[in-house]
């Protein structure tokens, strides 16, 4: 018997090694030189190794509003990931019975998907100045990201309701459930694993969103422009540092999601109360 792989196999494992190279290089070369040493610069060979320019992060007067623009972008994410979770979840069980211009609106929905996002962000920005309305990141900054978070939740919802077993609901009401019952105690519990991948896309988008932010942002900075501006002002290593910690930060919001998703998964294996059902 022959055990030896075939030449392709070898070939898609150089591929894949080179993709993950690409996809992955840039941010281990950032990690790398912010711990350049105190008279390092900005590229290689590196000067030394130190966590001075961390340290030098956390001086307020070395970076601007770095710590205001965080937790600006932290709290429209939150925001942006709420209102994400609840709209998906209403818009995804509205679709899962034909009505008349459903097809109409689900268009309109996905075609923020395919408009150029610094249109989008022109377009909410000169609204907002024709309205006379102030341009801030938690007015037109949270509507501008919302055209770019919500059609995907929906597509989400969408996919899993479609291969939702009604049956499941159908039995709830045998035993005497009330709508609301079953939404709680049914529906909920079964999709809620995808609710968190929603959840998790809204904030994950809204978090690095910089292009739909531009110009809806107003007097105060998102992280993401934040950094932009730091691209063309700092020259030292001190914006690796921060790139460093942005990357780790986001792998613990992965994380978090992960342990929460992996908690109801384990929740799930219970079923729900049945005499709760039973009350009506």
């Amino acid at each position: 018997m022959n055990d030896r792989r075939p030449l392709s196999f070898y070939l898609l494992a150089i591929f894949f090694a080179v993709f993950v190279l690409f996809l992955y290089g840039p941010t281990i070369t950032i990690a790398v030189l912010s711990f350049q040493g105190p008279s390092g610069g900005l590229t290689f060979p590196m000067n030394g190794t130190s966590l001075h320019w961390f340290r030098n992060l956390f001086e307020q007067q070395a970076v601007g509003d770095i710590w205001g623009s965080f937790r600006r972008s932290f709290a429209l994410g939150l925001i942006v990931m709420v209102i994400t979770v609840v709209v998906s979840l209403m818009g995804g069980m509205a679709f899962r019975k034909k009505f008349h211009g459903s097809s109409f609106v689900f268009y309109l929905v996905i075609t923020s998907l395919i408009i150029p996002s610094i249109l989008i962000s022109l377009g909410v920005g000169i609204l907002f100045n024709i309205l006379d309305w102030d341009v801030h990141w938690s007015t037109s900054g949270l509507g501008a990201q919302l055209t770019w978070t919500l059609p995907f939740g929906l597509l989400i919802m969408f996919a899993v309701f479609n291969r939702f077993d009604a049956r499941y609901e159908e039995a709830a009401r045998d035993l005497g459930a009330s709508n609301w019952q079953v939404v709680r105690y049914i529906v909920l519990p079964i999709i809620a694993p995808s609710l968190i991948g929603v959840g998790l896309f809204g904030f994950t988008l809204s978090y690095d969103e910089f292009a739909r932010t531009l110009l809806t942002a107003g007097t105060y900075n998102t992280l993401p422009l934040e950094i932009y501006g730091m691209t063309t002002s700092v020259t030292t290593p001190v914006l690796y540092a921060l790139g460093t910690l942005t990357t780790l930060f986001s792998f613990f919001v992965i994380a978090a999601f992960m342990g929460l998703f992996a908690w109801t998964q384990r929740k799930l294996k219970t079923p729900p109360p049945i005499d709760q059902l039973e009350q009506v």
